[in-house]
């Protein structure tokens, strides 16, 4: 069975077990169909190819904070995810690669293994696949596959490391991105007062946070698009989320923005007319996709601020009073450009100040206390060991390298 189907079926084992733990399945005044209920959060899964391991996860912990996998190695990982910022970054859109910014905002890493579709784009398919892109991708790691790679194995911690993890004689790029992901897969918080409740400790929910709840499920409809154990449907939605101001205010940023769309593949007429991000539409081309960005998902959003593609908004009240209003407008949504992309499940919600209020608790209530550690130190550079029966010189002169892939074969 492939690694991707593997993780499908346990997540649909550990789905199907949870609701029968939460009872009927939800549905919204109005709403015509069916959505997943909200359920306790179930052990991380991990595909069969790249296991977790208490060893693998200590590796790639190292590996997450060490700026050796960047292009200048001045960056790690880390640094757009940072633990005490939500394990993201806290500006509405992230840093960048030194000399450049980024241009969507960072988002957290908790509970990431759960996630079918990653980045805001959902062009990755796996915390495997995730890691290379960011750590290469030109506005944000800027990592070369052999400089990143060479790092490695000049430093002798590692060589160690990945030796007796892997079973290599020399640390392999891949297996880096294997090791952060497991590491990253460590990440998850499933103690919260919404688990527990939904685990049957009717005590664990605040009474403004139950009554959140019920809007959630009912009123709100928060659960058409956020249901689930991690609260999202992984789908596409253009929401009329606006156009971040920085793309207009500052220069970087509009540089960024026009280079990101060229290199995406956007025809001419579009790179020079569009002014939103595309979303969807840079990965499928279809004109009905521009302006789609995959479901959030909701779990630790407490400590995740600000909320949107690109941070438009500061704050969880922000949030629901666009929810409120039914949403807003794009030059995808507003026949700008010939597309009308708003999705239709936007309606105003007509809530009052104390059921805003009750939602911002509950919200609130998904997250669970704050996960938290102490940064390690890196490994440092260091010259390759002594080989047996060998000075530094006379390795150097032969090729350290092939004698020691010639000694393993004797």
């Amino acid at each position: 069975m492939k690694p991707q189907a593997q993780i499908l079926l346990s997540l649909v084992v550990a789905f199907v077990a949870a609701l029968l733990l939460a009872g009927p399945i939800a549905l919204a005044a109005g709403d015509p169909d069916t959505d997943p209920p909200l359920v306790p959060l179930p052990p991380p899964p991990a595909p069969p190819d790249n296991p977790i391991t208490q060893a693998k996860a200590d590796l790639g912990k190292l590996l997450f904070f060490d700026p050796k996998l960047t292009g200048d190695a001045s960056l790690s990982c880390g640094d757009c995810h940072d633990p005490k910022q939500g394990w993201g970054f806290n500006d509405p859109i992230s840093r960048g690669y030194p000399g450049a910014v980024h241009w969507r905002n960072s988002q957290t890493v908790v509970n990431t293994a759960y996630l079918g579709k990653l980045f805001w784009q959902g062009n990755a398919k796996s915390l495997e696949a995730q890691a290379p892109i960011a750590n290469k991708g030109a506005v944000a790691g800027n990592g070369e596959d052999d400089v990143m790679e060479a790092r490695l194995r000049q430093t002798p911690y590692y060589i160690e490391k990945f030796r007796e993890i892997f079973g290599t004689e020399l640390p392999n790029l891949g297996d880096a991105w294997m090791a952060i992901a497991t590491f990253e897969r460590t990440l998850s918080q499933r103690d919260t007062p919404l688990d527990r409740y939904l685990a049957g400790d009717k005590e664990a929910l605040s009474a403004i946070a139950l009554k959140g709840k019920e809007l959630f499920e009912g009123k709100a409809n928060c659960i058409e698009c956020h249901n689930g154990a991690m609260l999202t449907d992984e789908k596409y939605y253009n929401l009329g989320v606006p156009r971040p101001f920085e793309w207009e205010e500052m220069g970087l940023n509009t540089v960024t923005f026009r280079w990101e769309a060229y290199a995406k593949g956007v025809r001419e007429k579009y790179y020079r007319d569009w002014k939103d991000d595309a979303g969807l539409y840079y990965s499928s081309k279809r004109p009905q996709d521009a302006g789609k960005h995959r479901t959030a998902p909701l779990r630790y959003l407490a400590y995740t601020a600000p909320y949107m593609h690109a941070g438009q908004f500061y704050t969880l009240e922000e949030v629901i009073d666009f929810y409120n209003d039914g949403g807003a407008d794009n030059e995808f949504t507003d026949g700008t450009h010939g597309l009308e992309n708003k999705t239709s499940i936007l309606k105003p919600l007509d809530l009052s100040d104390e059921e805003k209020e009750a939602l911002v608790a509950f919200l609130e209530e998904i997250s669970g206390e704050e996960i938290r550690i102490k940064l390690p130190e890196v490994p440092p550079y260091d010259v390759m060991p002594n080989v047996p029966g060998l000075t530094q010189a006379q390795a150097k002169r032969i090729g350290l390298e092939t004698h020691l892939a010639v000694a393993k074969q004797q």
